[in-house]
C-alpha cells in the first residue's frame, strides 16, 4: 500500500520561520541583558548582605532570600499568569513578545541572582579580608576581587541561564510572544506537520549548542589565567 507523505510548505512558511527565529533570538538577548545586569547585582547584593559579608545586614539579606526563594520555582507558564497584571502596568499589555520578554526577564532575574550568590560564596575569604586589610572599599573589593575571582564559574552559570531563558521562550507562545516554540505548535503539532516541528526544534538545538560552546571556551581561557 502507498502511503502519501505531506512535506512543509516552505513558500508559504519561509518567511514566518525566519521571524520565529527573529523573534526568538530578539526574547532571549533582551532578557539576557536586563535580567543578566539585575541579577548580578541582586545575587552580590545577596552575597555581600549576608553573615560576615562586606556589607553584612540581616535584615535586608533576609527579605532578598524569602523574595528570590519565592519568586525563582513558580514554573514559567504560571508566572506568566501570576505577574500578569505588574506585566499589564509595566508594558501595557499581558500578550505579545515584549509582555513575553518581561515576564521572562522577571523569572530569570531572580534564576541568575541565585547562581551568582553560590558561586561567589566559593571565594576564598582570605583574599576579600586582605583586600579590606588594606583599606578597599566595599565597591571595590566588588569590582576588583569578588567579581574577577568568580568570573569564569559565572559565565558558566550565565550560559546555563541563556539555555533556560531558550526554554522559557518556547512558551512565549501561550501569550502571543511567537518564536520557534509557537511557530512549532501552530505549524508544526496542530497542523500534524513533523517536518516543521523538526525544523524548529532543530534551530534551538543550534542556538544552544553554539552558546555552550562558547560558554565553556569563554570560561576555560579566564579560568587559566
Amino acid at each position: 500500500m502507498n502511503q502519501t507523505v505531506l512535506a512543509a510548505d516552505w513558500d508559504r512558511l519561509g518567511d514566518s520561520f525566519v521571524t520565529s527565529i527573529i523573534d526568538t533570538l530578539y526574547m532571549v538577548s533582551i532578557t539576557m541583558v536586563v535580567a543578566g545586569i539585575l541579577g548580578l547585582g541582586l545575587g552580590i547584593l545577596l552575597y555581600t548582605t549576608r553573615s560576615r559579608g562586606i556589607l553584612q545586614n540581616k535584615a535586608l539579606y533576609t527579605v532578598l532570600n524569602v523574595i528570590v526563594n519565592f519568586v525563582r520555582p513558580i514554573p514559567f507558564i504560571i508566572l506568566i499568569a501570576f505577574i500578569g497584571p505588574l506585566t499589564k502596568l509595566v508594558i501595557g499589555s499581558t500578550i505579545g513578545i515584549d509582555a513575553a520578554t518581561f515576564v521572562m526577564s522577571v523569572a530569570a532575574t531572580f534564576g541568575i541572582a541565585r547562581i551568582v550568590e553560590q558561586n561567589l560564596v566559593s571565594i576564598d575569604p582570605g583574599m576579600i579580608e586582605a583586600a579590606r586589610s588594606m583599606g578597599a572599599s566595599p565597591w571595590r573589593i566588588i569590582r576588583t576581587v569578588i567579581i574577577p575571582e568568580a568570573l569564569g564559574p559565572l559565565i558558566l552559570g550565565y550560559t546555563f541561564v541563556f539555555i533556560a531563558v531558550v526554554d522559557m521562550s518556547a512558551m512565549a507562545g501561550y501569550i502571543g510572544g511567537g518564536g520557534l516554540g509557537d511557530f512549532a505548535i501552530v505549524y508544526g503539532y496542530r497542523s500534524f506537520d513533523t517536518e516543521v516541528t523538526l525544523a524548529a526544534t532543530a534551530v534551538i538545538i543550534v542556538i544552544v549548542q553554539i552558546a555552550q560552546l562558547l560558554g565553556n571556551y569563554l570560561s576555560k581561557k579566564i579560568m587559566r589565567r
